[in-house]
């Protein structure tokens, strides 16, 4: 699959938007991407809460083609704050204490994780303040899981 750029391929990608809290907002944004044929591949939405009562939620979905469904939710009126780069992570579900293990690693490396969640194919999707040192910490990560004959995880970036 190709990201629209010639011989470049896709990679997954963060997009950031803010969404209106009412009902109907979500299902726009929906209703936009699907007419354009764009996926979303995982991410989720929330408004948060406080003292009073945001009138904005936040939400971040995963795309194959950041830019192409920047420029969709943009067309469509939706405020897109960001397209990033992610890390992607399968982890080994069956073993208790991969996301501390993980999470802890990204600390020490000096990595803050601003927002986590997991796409539709179970992967950790990690977006982060420092990409070139979360991609070292996941490439080690992959290297030390399969050496211990795991199945070996996935990174995506």
């Amino acid at each position: 699959m190709t990201s629209g750029r010639e011989n470049t391929p896709a990679r997954l990608q963060d997009v950031e938007v803010q969404l209106e809290n009412r009902p109907g907002a979500l299902a726009d944004m929906g209703a936009a991407l699907g007419r354009a044929g764009i996926s979303i591949e995982g991410g989720g939405a929330w408004v948060v809460t406080g003292p009073t009562r945001s009138q904005l939620g936040a939400a971040h979905f995963l795309f194959r083609d950041g830019p192409a469904a920047r420029a969709v939710l943009e067309a469509a009126g939706i405020e897109v704050l960001a397209v990033r780069d992610v890390i992607a992570l399968r982890l080994r579900q069956e073993e208790p204490g991969q996301l501390g293990k993980i999470t802890r690693r990204m600390a020490n490396a000096g990595v803050n994780i601003e927002v986590l969640y997991s796409d539709h194919a179970h992967q950790l999707i990690l977006v982060v303040d420092n990409f070139a040192n979360a991609r070292e910490v996941a490439a080690a990560w992959m290297r030390e899981t399969a050496s211990r004959r795991f199945a070996p995880i996935h990174i995506e970036s």
